[in-house]
């Protein structure tokens, strides 16, 4: 049984990093791109940035989720419960952001 336990830890902190690296590379990718739409001042910047920033936290959010399968005392649970929060809050606010950008592109073109 605790060869099986040591696997799944393998296998779920593999799994955590590889989210943790795609989602900060989507999210340093948005910002790059959210310089260059600024620079050659695209109407869709905001939208773009938001975007980009709402995928990157959706995957540091399942690597967050993934993190629970390996805590061990109330203290860590705790702890990595309150990033979830913190990071679907984010997650919240991003998409609010990008409803009301959407809202207001069609108001400009209808």
């Amino acid at each position: 049984m605790e060869m099986l336990q040591n696997g799944l830890n393998v296998i779920v902190e593999a799994a955590i990093l590889i989210f943790e690296c795609a989602g900060a590379g989507v999210i340093l990718a948005a910002g790059i791109r959210g310089i260059a739409d600024y620079t050659r001042k695209n109407p869709r910047m905001r939208l773009n940035l938001a975007r980009g920033l709402a995928t990157g936290l959706e995957f540091k959010l399942g690597s967050e989720i993934l993190r629970t399968v390996t805590v061990r005392e109330m203290r860590e649970l705790l702890f990595v419960a309150g990033i979830i929060v913190l990071r679907t809050a984010l997650t919240f606010l991003i998409h609010w952001e990008i409803k009301n950008e959407e809202m207001q592109e069609e108001k400009k073109r209808g």
